[in-house]
């Protein structure tokens, strides 16, 4: 059964006049004709009697016509869909975030989207690096905010964006307060508040337990904003994204010997084509100026342009 039978078929029905329905459909007489006895071909049975000037529904037809209306609503809505995607009107874009990737380092780039594309919904899921990577594949979401310490997996494309500082966060009146910059060794044996979803805390541990460094773990939190509480209440020290630390009850002071730096990515399936809504959010993330808090912007990556919009 093709479409345009189906569009032959429902002018018929409305006109009970082959010449109209003719007219209506900007066809040939003859062609809708065929096109209708291929239709009742294929379904069995007339669709219409034909008594000279008196053309009307078969009982077939009767019966075959809300299906056939169902049918011909679907596929003008599935055009109307496909024609509001491309043109970013009412698509819900699916962003993952990692759990230490906050609102205050992508609100104001949500912001601007939401400003330049008004017809866009977003949603974003929180959740960890193994939970996102597992909806990305599935398809239950269109992108993800990584920031991981390795690289990604070889399913994945990353969008380098800009690369950010660990640091430690103090209570003003601790004594690694008064340094410029800490050494990692200046924190041997301390109290440490820890973040129980950092997503480089094991690789740092390694590197510290490398330079003979250990941390008396005295508090964990999966929550930041308990964790930089007991920070400020002074139960210890705490280790955070530059960009992470929101209390500003709190100073930050640079982590150095050895340093740790985290790449924040825009994923996506590699290979996977992408909707327009995707590569104008992408092509959002490119011109946005990132938090000064950050290190220089990535170099761009050839493979970045297929996820930039075509039009």
């Amino acid at each position: 059964m093709e479409m345009q039978q189906v569009r032959y078929f429902l002018a018929l029905a409305r006109t009970l006049n082959f010449t109209r329905a003719a007219e209506q459909s900007n066809v040939s007489q003859p062609a809708l004709t065929r096109a209708i006895q291929q239709l009742e071909h294929e379904l069995g049975g007339p669709l219409f009697h034909r008594e000279r000037a008196n053309t009307h529904l078969s009982e077939l037809g009767r019966m075959m016509l809300p299906y056939l209306e169902q049918i011909h609503a679907q596929t003008e809505a599935a055009k109307q869909q496909a024609k509001a995607i491309k043109k970013l009107d009412n698509v819900t874009l699916r962003i993952g975030a990692m759990c230490t990737i906050g609102p205050a380092l992508i609100s104001d780039l949500i912001v601007k989207f939401q400003i330049a594309h008004p017809n866009v919904d977003l949603e974003v899921v929180e959740e960890g690096s193994v939970e996102l990577m597992d909806m990305l594949t599935k398809g239950d979401l269109n992108l993800a905010l990584f920031g991981l310490p390795e690289p990604l997996d070889v399913r994945f494309h990353g969008l380098s964006l800009f690369q950010e500082r660990f640091v430690i966060a103090l209570p003003p009146n601790h004594p690694l307060a008064a340094h410029n910059v800490v050494r990692c060794s200046d924190t041997h044996e301390q109290p440490y508040v820890s973040r129980a979803n950092c997503e480089i805390f094991d690789h740092a541990r390694r590197q510290l337990r490398a330079h003979g460094v250990q941390w008396k773990k005295v508090f964990s939190s999966e929550r930041d904003d308990w964790v930089q509480g007991m920070i400020k209440a002074g139960l210890g020290f705490g280790f955070f994204p530059e960009l992470s630390v929101t209390d500003p009850g709190l100073v930050t002071r640079r982590l150095i010997d050895p340093e740790f730096v985290r790449t924040i990515m825009l994923v996506t399936v590699r290979g996977r084509p992408h909707s327009p809504a995707v590569g104008a959010f992408v092509q959002q993330a490119r011109a946005f100026k990132w938090p000064s808090g950050a290190l220089d912007p990535m170099p761009r990556d050839p493979e970045d342009c297929d996820l930039e919009p075509t039009g």
